[in-house]
């Protein structure tokens, strides 16, 4: 058993000096960066939709979808700000199948990390330079963050990560605000201590470097549903389940209590559909309790242009080929009934 070793890849800075931001655009990500930042700590009643594919696949597809969302942005921004999800990495419980765009800029193809690590940065910075967006991404694997570091506006990490001390401590090193989910078991008080752990300083190695981390105070919670004993979905965004959380932050103490609810995954039992329903309840649950409301601070959807997924292969333009996804007709009806009921 051995790792072949095939080249050595470029260091983040130098992909950033080849792949520069303009002036314009690091002013607009400030000023998004800056409105976000305000959600979490509590100074903004807007609310955050992180919206879009399950993973990004192609650029085309990808950049169509998030124009469409510009449009609707541009209708609920008194209300809403939206945060486009462009998930590069795709985390496989086996570790089978499509890794997302970071392995496969192709999903046809064999796997290129260096023309993936390209793939990646020139799609966040077609979402910023053409339609204003910096997006979410999931950090699946923190030592390739800094790739998009000066792009994203919001980071993930995942169920299956959230209990790894270097995905712990690299979020504390994050200035954007990092949602920790819940783990797939269901466990809160691991979700809980990660972050504490994302709102602590340390010093750690990285990308083979001493460094020390400062705390990030935007690191929050994400509820996503878990799988129980007998391998059943349990939901866990419910009107009880958010009070619960809320006691957790009270009793610890943590700075900028907040959560954000994924309304797919374990919480929609991976029927897609259900996005809908429970997304508004999530509003409705908010509407009802002012203490609901000051801590959910918004959700996390996935959308795409076509309902459903296909295969890869099938070549259905704006369709995912990972996990099912609301289409964009339910997507533009259930956004502006959220901002109508907020």
């Amino acid at each position: 058993m051995q790792m072949n070793f095939h080249r050595k890849l470029p260091i983040p800075q130098e992909v950033k000096k080849e792949y520069p931001l303009t002036e314009r655009m690091e002013q607009v990500k400030a000023e998004l960066d800056k409105n976000i930042q305000a959600v979490f700590n509590g100074s903004s009643d807007k609310f955050i939709l992180v919206i879009g594919p399950c993973s990004a696949d192609h650029q085309e597809p990808v950049l169509e979808y998030i124009s469409r969302l510009r449009k609707i942005q541009d209708q609920v921004s008194d209300k809403i700000i939206i945060i486009p999800r462009i998930y590069t990495n795709k985390p496989r419980t086996t570790g089978q199948g499509y890794k997302g765009m970071l392995h496969q800029p192709d999903p046809e193809a064999k796997p290129d990390m260096y023309k993936g690590i390209v793939a990646i940065r020139e799609l966040h910075l077609a979402a910023l330079r053409d339609y204003d967006f910096a997006c979410a991404d999931e950090m699946l694997y923190p030592e390739n963050y800094h790739y998009l570091s000066d792009l994203l506006s919001y980071v993930a990490v995942g169920a299956r990560s959230v209990e790894n001390q270097q995905h712990r401590l690299t979020a504390s090193g994050i200035s954007a605000p990092v949602g920790m989910k819940n783990p797939t078991g269901g466990d809160l008080s691991v979700m809980m201590n990660s972050i504490i752990a994302a709102q602590s300083s340390h010093t750690f190695l990285y990308r083979g470097w001493e460094v020390t981390s400062e705390g990030n105070p935007y690191a929050h919670a994400i509820l996503r549903g878990y799988v129980d004993y007998a391998g059943r979905s349990v939901s866990n965004y419910h009107y009880e389940d958010l009070l619960r959380v809320r006691e957790l932050y009270e009793k610890l103490d943590l700075m900028n209590p907040s959560v954000i609810v994924d309304t797919n995954h374990n919480n929609s039992g991976k029927k897609y559909l259900e996005q809908i329903r429970i997304a508004k309840d999530i509003v409705h649950s908010r509407n009802q309790n002012a203490d609901i409301k000051h801590l959910v601070k918004g959700l996390m959807i996935e959308s795409y242009i076509e309902d459903g997924a296909q295969s890869t292969g099938e070549h259905v333009f704006g369709k995912s080929i990972t996990d099912p996804c609301l289409g964009w007709e339910k997507t533009e009806k259930l956004i502006l009934d959220i901002a109508d009921k907020l």
